[in-house]
């Protein structure tokens, strides 16, 4: 395994970061490793040299998610942790947690499709290229996905503009025809 091995090592927190973003549950998301890195290593003769290796192991970790969420759909539902978070204790400099948790339970709200693309380019700071690639569609779908997927967080988060500032963002007294934002 020699050289493919310590390029393998190399990816694991940012195969371990994606698994645990995408199944908000870290026992979940490290078995989810586990089993991409079993793959890879069973199939590392698929594996081109000079190609990008992250997309190819994140393609893997893609597609085990999909099946993984195929079989556990069938066997029944559980309960997240953050279903409860409200009755948990809260340490009284908790601000910081709490923002988190706002962002996980929004990313959680959105479609897998969208969350699989903001995961990638923002929390793996992947290219849309080599996303697409790993999500297995064309670059102008992982664009939508991304704007889509941005614009819901952001009225989740309850960063969305309010109505009155996109009406006069757009009207004709503010010059540009709704480029520049109403003060």
């Amino acid at each position: 395994m020699g050289d493919f091995g310590k390029l393998l090592e190399e990816q694991i927190p940012r195969l371990r970061r994606y698994a645990r973003a995408l199944t908000r549950n870290a026992p979940i998301a490290d078995d989810l490793v586990q089993d991409c890195l079993t793959r890879a290593v069973a199939k590392q003769h698929l594996w081109q040299p000079g190609t990008d290796l992250r997309a190819w192991l994140f393609t893997i970790l893609h597609n085990q998610h999909v099946n993984y969420v195929r079989s556990s759909s069938k066997k029944g539902v559980s309960a997240e942790v953050e279903q409860f978070a409200s009755a948990l204790p809260i340490e009284p400099n908790a601000i910081p947690s709490l923002e988190l948790r706002d962002l996980r339970v929004a990313l959680a709200k959105l479609p897998i499709e969208q969350r699989e693309a903001i995961l990638l380019v923002g929390l793996e700071g992947m290219d849309y290229e080599g996303t697409a690639r790993v999500l297995n569609v064309p670059i102008g779908t992982v664009r939508s996905r991304l704007s889509r997927g941005r614009a819901e967080l952001r009225k989740l988060m309850g960063f969305a503009e309010q109505p009155e500032r996109l009406l006069a963002a757009h009207s004709p007294e503010n010059g540009r025809k709704g480029l520049r934002r109403a003060a």
